[in-house]
């Protein structure tokens, strides 16, 4: 009776035993470090995902949202508006004017922000972990939220970006075969500075199948002379409503098909963040796009 019972207690310490490593093994696995490069090329490491971030860019706060990790946030840029959940955190400044000691503060285990922000070297000499992007296209964003999945411990940028991806189709099939192809100028602001075509609008714009005045040889966001828009004679001109008083001043923009025409696409503030930010809302971005040229060309035929 004792030979029969001694292999099987030794068995059962021995399966004991495994079970004890393969728990350690997955522990380990799970406490691994997260390493991920930024756009400086800088290799940021945490032990843990972050559990209290800043955001300093309203892209990248949406994009942290969309992601499911909004909960995370816990200061954010002035210009941070949405999602609606986010207008109780600290504000902390804009791009010139970063509140350097309430960040101390909140004691972030990360900030985030744009590449060339000027407060990346200041931060860093006080012990805080900052994560710089540069977002300007279509491919910076997938870039941007596959690397703020990794850093966020989340695992929804596949589903973002392919949400994206579906509502600029479905933008592009609103649009008849009469709209597409015709000659389009985006105004990002009245300096003026342009959407060119390899921006971010751009790209939603040659998605579209619509045809924007500005080469790509004049980079993602020109500023340009408004006669070379007289020169162009767009189709139809989209900005924001606060630009379109000013429209009728600039010298020669009444002989313009789209003045002239009144197919002018003008856009609140609220729908020009959407419009303006390379982040998870570009999909909006296209449908607001398709529908205002839709309406502009049926209704000047």
């Amino acid at each position: 009776m004792r030979d029969i019972q001694q292999p099987s207690m030794r068995f059962c310490f021995l399966a004991v035993g495994v079970v004890v490593f393969l728990f350690g093994l997955s522990l380990s696995v799970f406490s691994a470090p997260i390493s991920v490069s930024d756009d400086r090329g800088v290799v940021i490491t945490l032990s843990n995902p972050p559990q209290r971030v800043i955001s300093l860019l309203p892209s990248l706060t949406e994009s942290v949202c969309a992601l499911g990790k909004c909960s995370t946030l816990v200061g954010i840029d002035r210009f941070s508006n949405w999602p609606k959940s986010i207008q109780h955190l600290p504000k902390l400044g804009g791009m010139g004017d970063v509140n350097i000691e309430r960040i101390v503060q909140l004691k972030p285990d990360l900030v985030l922000l744009d590449k060339t922000s000027p407060v990346i070297a200041r931060l860093n000499n006080l012990g805080i972990q900052t994560f710089a992007l540069d977002i300007k296209s279509m491919n910076d964003e997938l870039r941007a939220l596959e690397k703020l999945d990794t850093l966020l411990g989340a695992s929804e940028s596949k589903r973002v970006w392919n949400q994206i991806q579906q509502e600029i189709m479905r933008a592009r099939k609103q649009l008849s075969s009469r709209d597409k192809s015709i000659k389009v100028y985006f105004e990002v602001n009245p300096s003026p500075f342009a959407a060119g075509r390899t921006s971010f609008i751009g790209e939603i714009l040659t998605q579209l199948d619509l045809s924007n005045i500005i080469p790509e040889s004049l980079g993602p966001f020109p500023k340009i002379n408004p006669e070379f828009v007289v020169q162009a004679n767009p189709e139809v001109i989209l900005l924001t409503e606060s630009t379109l008083t000013d429209l009728q001043k600039r010298p020669g923009w009444n002989t313009i098909p789209a003045v002239s025409k009144k197919r002018i696409c003008s856009f609140t503030s609220e729908q020009n963040d959407i419009l303006v930010r390379p982040g998870p809302r570009m999909g909006e971005a296209a449908l607001l796009i398709s529908q205002c040229i839709q309406e502009k060309m049926s209704s000047s035929q």
